[in-house]
């Protein structure tokens, strides 16, 4: 038997074991985080030229503010309708388990609506207006993204992202209360990215002023909703790979190496795309069904050395 005295050196990855069990990582504690919205019906700019359109928000924006919160975690949501509305309108959050006539119910003029759940599962999901007529209430912009992450954080399985991004799809129905063309699919003239017609590509449209940036070989993390009224979206980044593809959003569900991942309506998912690292590059992330991409559905992505540096992380992960 050999007997190590304290005066021996100790081996380096014995101290990195004892180390280990000292510091053991301790689950993230679950939290309640207070949301509220009001419900505002506005005008808003749908396009890089300017063009108005009488819409209806969550707080004044289309898409609505992101909420992100921790699996666990507690959600306390009140919705505001101010009296000054005309319409009621309502909250439905697909990561919300609970009872579709009461917390989900609509809210008048003048009224309130407060109600909590607790987020269950990690994911990427869409929220939205279910008042009647609802089509209408989401053509018209009631809608965003609520992102949960997984309360074990990252892993290698789930890698730490460089840059985070929301991209929000919907359709663009000019006539903002025709709401049977919106039921029967017809009279759309726009696909919107985050509220606007070609919001990041100023390869389409001369007017366009922003793009999603990054540095070379950096892993972009995409969170990515569709909220069409009717219409999947054949999600695909040109001139890239997929490099994963969270289903949902969730860790568990990840494919790799995807061309073109199909989202249904009302489906969000999270996508992974690494540029080169050797030198710079651009992709096009971008609805493969032409009809959706060349009526806006175009999304730049630049890698560069000299990306800026606030873009992709904390707040701006939602560029307006």
């Amino acid at each position: 038997m050999i007997i190590k005295f304290l005066s021996d050196p100790i081996p380096s990855k014995v101290i990195g074991m004892v180390m280990a069990a000292l510091f053991v990582a301790e689950p993230i504690a679950a939290k309640t985080v207070k949301v509220t919205m009001k419900a505002k019906e506005n005008t808003v700019v749908i396009d890089n030229k300017g063009t108005e359109y009488p819409a209806w928000t969550y707080d004044g924006t289309i898409p609505g503010p992101v909420v992100r919160v921790t699996e666990g975690d507690t959600v306390d949501f009140t919705l505001i309708n101010p009296d000054t509305n005309k319409e009621s309108h309502s909250m439905d959050f697909h990561a919300a388990v609970v009872d579709v006539l009461k917390e989900f119910s609509e809210v008048k003029p003048g009224e309130s609506k407060h109600f909590t759940f607790v987020a269950k599962h990690p994911g990427v999901f869409m929220y939205h207006c279910g008042a009647a007529t609802m089509a209408q209430h989401i053509a018209r912009g009631m809608y965003g993204i609520i992102i949960v992450d997984p309360k074990e954080g990252f892993s290698k399985a789930y890698p730490k992202p460089d840059r985070e991004y929301v991209l929000i799809q919907s359709q663009y129905f000019p006539n903002a209360k025709d709401k049977d063309a919106m039921i029967e699919n017809r009279g759309w003239t726009g696909s919107l990215i985050n509220g606007k017609i070609f919001h990041y590509d100023p390869v389409h449209d001369e007017n366009a002023s922003l793009t999603l940036q990054s540095k070379p070989g950096e892993r972009v993390r995409i969170f990515f909703v569709n909220a069409n009224i009717n219409n999947p979206v054949a999600f695909h980044p040109i001139a890239g790979i997929w490099d994963k593809v969270y289903i949902g959003g969730n860790p568990k569900n990840t494919l790799y190496g995807i061309q073109t991942y199909n989202v249904a309506v009302a489906e969000a998912s999270t996508f992974d795309l690494v540029s080169p690292a050797d030198h710079p590059t651009n992709n096009a992330i971008v609805d493969h069904a032409m009809g959706a991409a060349l009526r806006g559905a175009i999304t730049v992505l630049m890698n560069m050395p000299d990306a800026d540096p606030k873009l992709g992380k904390g707040n701006n992960i939602l560029i307006r």
